[in-house]
């Protein structure tokens, strides 16, 4: 018989030990499988379970606003009023541990986010990917942020070309689409942003988009420069406000007083006021120059030469921008300076 060559019987070994990895791969791919079924029946047990639990609570709740309307304050004891409190204050604390559990659990998206990714589940399930999510959504910012400086600088004081510009525009739609996209990852993952300042990208998004369809002309060259100088400033102060404010939430994260999937935002909220309250002329200075373009594309607008349909648009998403990030910005300052008052009172 003939003899197998050595270089055969080091391939037929080989082969058998790939034979043993692989049926070792299909027993944990099947495990793997099993668990991940395990975790999904979980999962639905938990959301059903939660959802179960906020409308009895929602029930409890009415039925305790029935009682204290239908008896006085006169005929419940102290010991039933303060067990009453005591229930109110662990519903509020139940409403608080149910958002931290189902940012674990997958969940519907919402209208947007249905709209542009469809049903993809979107919910990372452990901290690690959540962090990793939330801190490369802050790198992109920043990243973006120094980008859009430097190429507003670049056509407001050394290039004067319609193209650029146009690229300078789109390169902000696409900067403000994905943030609103980002964020909204971000909030079915625990973030707690919400209100004013995600309207606030919608609404950037549109004014970008307009400016971009702007057509070359008189009018457009009116604008330009205030345009420009406006967005050289706006992302001047971005990169002051994440600078800050990151310190800022690493300190409180570390304290606990903050979520750890709190992110940095465009504005001004109740958490910053310690040592960022110099931010505040800066915001207000932005906010008024919003104001300022809004009149000067409204005075535009009345011109006779007047004709793009683009002066008015902008002007408008300037005054909304204005109203918004004043009111806002007026809030949050009127509401702390009240629980400092509260405060200095109880003192």
């Amino acid at each position: 018989m003939l003899s197998t060559p050595s270089g055969f019987s080091e391939c037929f070994r080989e082969w058998e030990d790939l034979e043993k990895d692989f049926h070792q791969i299909q027993d944990t791919h099947r495990l793997y499988k099993q668990k991940l079924e395990e975790v999904t029946k979980l999962q639905n047990n938990c959301s059903g379970a939660i959802a179960r639990q906020r409308k009895k609570l929602k029930e409890l709740t009415l039925s305790l606003e029935e009682c204290k309307q239908n008896n006085s304050t006169a005929t419940i004891s102290s010991e039933t009023v303060n067990s009453i409190a005591e229930i109110e204050d662990s519903m509020k604390d139940r409403a608080h541990a149910f958002f931290e559990m189902e940012a674990f659990l997958p969940k519907k998206n919402g209208l947007y986010l249905s709209l542009v990714l469809g049903n993809v589940n979107v919910t990372l399930l452990n901290k690690q990917a959540k962090f990793a999510y939330k801190d490369e959504y802050e790198k992109f910012k920043l990243i973006l942020t120094v980008i859009l400086f430097m190429f507003s600088f670049t056509c407001c004081f050394l290039l004067s070309y319609r193209v650029l510009d146009a690229l300078f525009n789109f390169l902000l739609v696409w900067y403000y689409c994905t943030l609103t996209i980002r964020e909204s990852i971000l909030i079915s993952n625990g973030s707690r942003i919400k209100g004013w300042w995600v309207f606030h990208h919608y609404v950037s998004t549109f004014l970008s988009g307009v400016m971009l369809t702007w057509p070359e002309g008189t009018l457009y060259q009116m604008f330009r420069n205030q345009f420009l100088s406006y967005n050289l400033y706006q992302s001047f102060v971005q990169f002051l406000q994440y600078y800050y404010q990151s310190g800022c939430l690493y300190r409180l994260r570390a304290l606990g007083e903050r979520h750890n999937m709190d992110l940095t935002v465009e504005g001004f909220q109740s958490w910053m006021w310690r040592g960022l309250t110099f931010l505040l002329p800066f915001l207000f200075f932005g906010h008024f120059w919003q104001l300022y373009n809004s009149m000067t594309l409204f005075k535009m607008f009345q011109l006779p030469e007047c004709k793009e349909w683009q002066v008015v648009m902008c002007g408008c998403s300037y005054m909304v921008l204005f109203m918004g990030n004043l009111f806002t910005t007026l809030k949050v300052v009127y509401q702390k300076y009240m629980n400092n008052q509260d405060k200095s009172k109880r003192m």
